[in-house]
């Protein structure tokens, strides 16, 4: 799932330099020297040459900067490195040294397109020639021919990424759910997101008032010890106005989303989740004729920018997190007052580290959202909420819920709603498998942060749902997407 190490500490590298540069003002001047800073030379450590490691670095300058990396912009928010990409085997069926060179060549005779040719030791397989149809494959005694599915392609669960006549990796915008899953997967850190570093920085320098909103995973990502309140100190020494935890905005839409169940289960009808951006573009993108069905409740991070942006009309919302796809929601969903920018962790630790900011342990004495809020990043989380929410409601109904969780599981399920063999009532849809909290900018594997957020989530006390949202102006700002 994780990308290698110095991947990481190279996307790394290049934030910080972004940031720090843009909070001293520099970044025009100074844009064209991070390359060499950070590629010095003069032997290369991971290319074939320098020159080519110091493009790879000016590309993902260009994605801190939230443009595409090349010449070329789609608009999308994932993009392809094409520098870095081109390092990856242009074909997906290879040759092996299993091949006998033997007399049958059944995988020459089974090729309808002419791209398998007998070589002195063994078979050749011309990529410009092969329809990756696999015949091949399936044909040899031996089983010396191998697919070699890329990363990338091997991860995306929309069958979006395709190879150019270079061999390079193609998105297609037009099915990219925009999950982020193709990010992590490259050993090459040949894909990666716009960011909004810049955009962000620019606020805070310009005296506007910026809030940050951190997504309900947080809790948990960064230790025991490290509350919300400790996110707020930071956040607030950073620059921001104010700091709101998402959770709330976790028990705005399950309030507001019950409702819509209940409606919806009266008439006959079925619902989808609308909190995960990658699963209403799958939605959207995949099974247009189910969109009708997804809830038009909008999503936590959205819910509490209204509230925010309810009491103060000029305000900017930054939303922080571990998901790619908040990108997308912001980007090309485009909902009225919805959050401003999106940064994900690594992003907001670049600009953390710029201004020698740290996280600090601190006791939450200021929790704003109830404890179903808060595992609103858990899969399955949505529905005890919205479950919840019925139920102080008195306006229970006796509805089941299929919890996809997973690319894969909602594929599934949106099959069977697609063909009316959907069992159940409505779908809570989960891209990531556990929930956001599986997310692919998470700062922490699930498994060891699961431990960490258990114990802080279980500080929070009993409210409920609607019980913690008697505090808020839930009539001044509307909870629908139109």
């Amino acid at each position: 799932m994780y990308a290698d190490e110095n991947v990481i500490k190279i996307k790394h590298a290049v934030l910080y330099e972004v940031a720090k540069l843009a909070f001293a003002g520099k970044l025009e001047e100074e844009r064209d020297h991070i390359a060499l800073k950070l590629i010095p030379g003069p032997v290369a450590r991971f290319r074939c040459c320098i020159y080519k490691e110091r493009e790879i670095i000016r590309q993902r300058v260009r994605l801190a900067e939230g443009k595409a990396p090349g010449a070329e912009d789609d608009g999308n928010v994932v993009q392809v490195i094409s520098s870095a990409c081109e390092d990856c085997p242009i074909s997906s069926y290879t040759v092996t040294e299993n091949c006998q060179n033997c007399l049958g060549k059944a995988c020459i005779n089974a090729c309808k397109f002419g791209a398998i040719e007998a070589g002195r030791t063994r078979s050749h397989i011309d990529p410009s020639k092969c329809k990756e149809c696999g015949r091949c494959a399936q044909a040899c005694p031996y089983n010396a021919i191998a697919h070699l599915k890329r990363p990338c392609k091997s991860a995306c669960p929309v069958d979006a990424i395709t190879y150019n006549e270079y061999g390079i990796s193609v998105i297609d915008k037009d099915k990219c759910i925009r999950c982020g899953k193709c990010i992590h997967s490259c050993p090459f850190g040949a894909i990666g997101s716009r960011t909004a570093i810049v955009q962000v920085i620019e606020a805070l320098k310009s005296g506007r008032r910026v809030y940050a909103m951190a997504a309900p995973a947080t809790e948990g990502q960064f230790g025991a010890d490290i509350t919300m309140a400790s996110w707020k100190n930071a956040m607030k020494e950073l620059g921001f106005e104010d700091f709101y935890d998402v959770g709330l905005g976790g028990d705005m839409t399950a309030a507001y989303e019950a409702k819509e169940w209940a409606e919806a289960y009266r008439d006959g009808k079925k619902k989808v989740t609308s909190c995960c951006p990658a699963f209403v573009n799958m939605v959207r993108m995949h099974y247009p004729e189910l969109a009708e069905c997804v809830s038009t409740t909008v999503s936590p991070m959205c819910a509490v920018s209204r509230l925010i942006k309810a009491r103060d009309p000029e305000a900017v919302t930054v939303f922080i997190g571990p998901c790619i796809a908040k990108k997308s929601e912001v980007a090309d969903q485009k909902i009225e007052g919805n959050a401003d920018y999106v940064l994900t962790y690594s992003e907001i630790r670049a600009m953390m580290k710029a201004k020698e900011i740290t996280l600090k342990p601190a006791e939450n004495t200021d929790q704003i959202a109830s404890v179903f809020g808060k595992r609103f990043a858990n899969a399955g989380g949505v529905t005890a909420a919205v479950l919840q929410s019925l139920k102080e409601s008195n306006d229970e109904i006796a509805a089941t819920v299929c919890k996809a969780n997973g690319a894969a599981e909602c594929k599934k399920a949106l099959l069977l709603l697609k063909v009316a063999r959907l069992p159940e009532d409505f779908i809570e849809g989960m891209v990531c498998d556990g929930g956001c909290v599986g997310g692919p900018s998470a700062y922490k594997d699930q498994m060891v942060s699961k431990k960490n957020r258990d114990t802080l989530i279980g500080q929070a006390d009993g409210r409920g749902v609607w019980e913690n949202l008697s505090n808020y102006e839930m009539d001044s700002f509307s909870m629908h997407r139109e």
